[in-house]
């Protein structure tokens, strides 16, 4: 029995003494914990405030959306009040300045939203566009970009409309739609009058309605589902909409609380390693405690309690800071959400962060305290190491499988899905394993391969990286992780950015209009020739729908059996289709091959390879389209791999050259121009002349995605920044608990004559070498993260990027150079007699 009396005496008055450098110890996870508890704080506010503004989110109880003008009279008398919106892509003109954008034109009727508001400035601007007429809202992000302001007009199609209220906040749209498709709503009235909807446009019809609160919106939409399914009706509730959203921000919160988890880590395997130094110091105490009869329990108890408390403080402390720290995250992640996010401290995330904190503290504690049990009474009389056959106590191992479930548990609890659960997983034990078997390699290679010829600094510089109570499992642990994410990052950001840069390319298209009539077409290339452009690309696009596959409709496809069903996606989807011979540069052929009208009795298209999996559609499956109301028999002759992440005419769907040529289409145009501005001027005289086109300046496209990513890249580096700080206390705290025994080896190398600048020299030369090590490990790891992310995730093409890791690798390594020196300069200050009499 363990007297826990005298235990928790032992601890209260070691902890006197040592407390302070404890606080050092434990100091490493308060960052980690101050992110935990702000990120799940700001994950339960969210998913509160997305539960009470559901309703704002989508501005009613129901919308139903079609494609094509429909109506439903048997909703008009239930509903309490109805809204329609017409929405589509179109140019807007200024005239103020002579420029013109892309933007998500909407012509309103009606008084949507129902719930919440079209939130403007001036606040009188949505009454006065309520009333009708010339007026026009525009989104606050679009005004700001042409200089333009309330008063000032804008042409939509072939009406001048007056801007009377900038629309600062739109139902279930946030700053990065805002950014890519900026918001223009127009009174009803005025559509016709525009003249931009016309047969073969692509336009949307949402119908928006509220009812009674006693009505049962449920059980209509159980009798109206089918019926609405049928004619390619999408539908979205409060609930639906809810579920959505709350999932899209699930992810980002779980993200963010794994980055937070992954801080806590390294904090740990800092204490861990902090906690390994301190019993070292320890074991002359615990022999002489072991001499007067005290068991090895009991003392491994005493020290135990110290690292509760301290942990317990450091949790504590953590937490408080993580409350605080959850007022920044609103700021840092409005861009993203479609929510005002209400900050107020979650008592579940605290008290999840707080044993979080202490669990994993004593976890991690427990490794290095269980050497202790080795401590023999003899160790009083001669030197002795406690670890020899440490590695074969199964309780050692118990431990280890402890943190590894824990890790796996925490893990499942934040993702709910087990796949992804073995993936985090096995990434955070491959990491630390990699990281921990690279800090071993090291060692052991030095110990036996140190050149005598070296010179003396360095020769004694890397003698420190195996001495006793070095710090190079740890740093390579933290610091080299921490590196690893960062480096990911950059890499990640620079793929990606890489893969969007080429409309800047001289022999890259960088204008495309779209919307373009039939009968217009041969105006348009006329106006380009006259410009001097070339057509590089001219794309009739069809839309269609699935009728059949195999014989089978939507209704013959939902009475099989389940295994034998292919998703009705199929069916319920629009095709926009285009005809060629010919593949593009985004598209390889991976099967079948392309055969042309005329070359056999059938019509043979080519689908591309990912969709045609996931429907399960194979080669020489029938399919037959209903081109807008007309059958069109055809068989699927081949795959193709399409690279949808390259802005590009591409398409799901290819039919062979001429067998489209009499159905109802829409063109695409694409040419180059030279610079931005011969860009601008063509986009303005097209506007002018054609107002129903549509125009894509590509490098603005480019520029978009290049804001959207620096955004993201941002709130990465955010997170990320938690990571580098634990790392960096974790640095700080390892170097300061190794100060005794560096002053014991500085003072007796200073006692035989080293000089001041030698002593400064091997410090700084050990720092450099943990440091490039710890960086070179990361960087080695956010290489081969970088490149699985690139194939499997965003599966682009994986290419070396030098420029950012460099960058990394300097800093980090010369972040622990200047710590160490730090370090080794107050070393050096103590008096050599004080040392040799203790």
């Amino acid at each position: 029995m363990v007297d826990w009396k005298w235990s928790l005496l032992m601890a209260k008055r070691d902890l006197r003494k040592t407390g302070g450098r404890l606080i050092l110890f434990v100091s490493a996870i308060v960052t980690g914990i101050a992110a935990l508890v702000a990120v799940t704080s700001f994950g339960d506010n969210l998913s509160k405030d997305i539960d009470e503004q559901a309703k704002e989110l989508l501005g009613a109880d129901l919308s139903l959306e079609k494609n094509q003008p429909i109506e439903f009279p048997d909703l008009e008398d239930r509903a309490a009040r109805r809204a329609l919106e017409v929405n589509f892509a179109s140019m807007v003109y200024f005239p103020k300045v002579g420029e013109s954008r892309l933007t998500q034109v909407r012509a309103l009727e009606g008084d949507f939203p129902f719930y919440g508001s079209l939130e403007t400035l001036p606040a009188a601007g949505d009454g006065e566009f309520r009333k009708g007429g010339k007026r026009a809202l525009v989104e606050k992000t679009l005004l700001a970009q042409f200089g333009a302001s309330v008063g000032d007009r804008i042409k939509v199609g072939n009406v001048t409309l007056e801007i009377v209220g900038a629309l600062q906040k739109v139902p279930g749209q946030n700053g990065i739609t805002a950014t890519v498709a900026p918001a223009v709503y127009i009174p009803m009235d005025q559509l016709e009058a525009s003249g931009l909807v016309q047969y073969g446009s692509r336009v949307n019809y949402v119908h928006y309605f509220q009812f009674p609160e006693e009505f049962d919106l449920e059980a209509l939409i159980t009798e109206k589902k089918e019926s609405w399914e049928e004619d390619k009706v999408r539908l979205e509730t409060v609930q639906s909409q809810k579920e959505s959203t709350g999932r899209s921000f699930q992810n980002l919160s779980n993200f963010l609380v794994l980055v937070a988890f992954i801080a806590v880590l390294l904090g740990c395997v800092g204490v861990g390693s902090a906690i390994n130094v301190f019993v070292k110091e320890k074991l002359p105490s615990v022999a002489v405690l072991r001499c007067l009869g005290v068991r090895a329990k009991e003392i491994v108890f005493v020290y135990l309690v110290q690292i509760f408390i301290m942990g317990l403080f450091g949790s504590l402390l953590g937490a408080t800071a993580g409350a605080f720290l959850q007022f920044l995250l609103p700021l840092v992640f409005s861009d993203f959400l479609p929510v005002e996010v209400t900050v107020q401290v979650s008592w579940r995330a605290v008290a999840m962060g707080t044993i979080t904190g202490v669990l994993i503290s004593v976890l991690f504690a427990l490794i290095p305290l269980l050497k202790v049990r080795k401590v023999s009474p003899m160790m009083t009389l001669r030197p002795d190491d406690p670890a020899a056959g440490f590695g074969k106590d199964p309780l050692r191992w118990m431990v280890l499988l402890a943190i590894l479930l824990f890790i796996l548990g925490f893990s499942y609890y934040l993702l709910e899905e087990w796949d992804q659960t073995f993936w985090f997983t096995g990434f955070v034990v491959f990491a630390f394993g990699s990281l921990w078997l690279l800090a071993v390699g090291i060692m052991k290679a030095i110990r036996k391969f140190l050149p005598i010829s070296l010179n003396y600094p360095v020769r004694q510089a890397l003698s420190n990286l195996y001495r006793p109570n070095n710090q190079t499992v740890s740093l390579l642990a933290t610091i080299g992780l921490g590196t690893a994410m960062i480096g990911t990052l950059f890499f990640i950001q620079d793929q990606l950015l890489d893969e969007v840069r080429f409309a800047d390319k001289e022999d890259q298209p960088n204008m495309l209009f779209f919307d373009i009539q039939t009968h217009q077409v041969d105006s348009m290339k006329a106006v380009l020739a006259a410009e001097g452009l070339p057509v590089l690309q001219h794309v009739p696009i069809v839309t269609m729908g699935v009728a059949e596959v195999n014989g089978l409709t939507k209704q013959d496809n939902e009475e099989l059996e389940e295994e034998e069903r292919r998703s009705n996606s199929m069916y319920n989807r629009e095709f926009r289709v285009t005809y060629r011979d010919t593949l593009i540069a985004t598209e390889e052929l991976t099967a079948g091959k392309l055969v042309p009208f005329g070359k056999s009795d059938s019509i043979f298209v080519s689908m591309e390879e990912g969709y045609a999996e996931r429907n399960n559609v194979s080669l020489g499956d029938e399919v037959v389209f209903n081109v807008q109301g007309r059958p069109l028999t055809t068989y699927v002759g081949s795959f193709r791999k399409v690279n949808f992440r390259r802005v590009s005419t591409n398409f799901l769907v290819v039919f062979p050259d001429r067998v489209l040529d009499n159905a109802p289409k829409f063109h695409v145009l694409i040419t180059r121009t030279k610079n931005d501005q011969e860009s601008a001027d063509l986009q303005n005289l097209i506007v002018r002349q054609f107002p129903n086109v549509s125009v894509v300046n590509l490098s603005m496209i480019v520029e978009t995605l290049e804001d959207i990513l620096g955004k993201i890249s941002f709130v990465i580096q955010f997170m990320a920044l938690f990571s580098i700080l634990t790392g960096v206390l974790v640095l700080i705290s390892s170097l300061l608990i190794s100060k005794f025994q560096r002053i014991r080896e500085n003072i007796l190398l200073r006692t035989i004559g080293a000089s001041r600048n030698t002593l400064l020299r091997i410090n700084a030369l050990e720092y450099l070498f943990l440091g490039g090590l710890a960086a070179g490990g990361g960087i080695l790891l956010s290489v081969l993260a970088a490149f699985l992310l690139t194939r499997y995730v965003f599966e682009i093409s994986f290419r070396m990027e030098w420029g950012p890791l460099a960058l990394v690798f300097f800093l980090i390594t010369l972040l622990t150079v200047i710590l160490g020196w730090i370090n080794s300069t107050s070393i050096l200050k103590a008096k050599t007699m004080d040392i040799l009499r203790t």
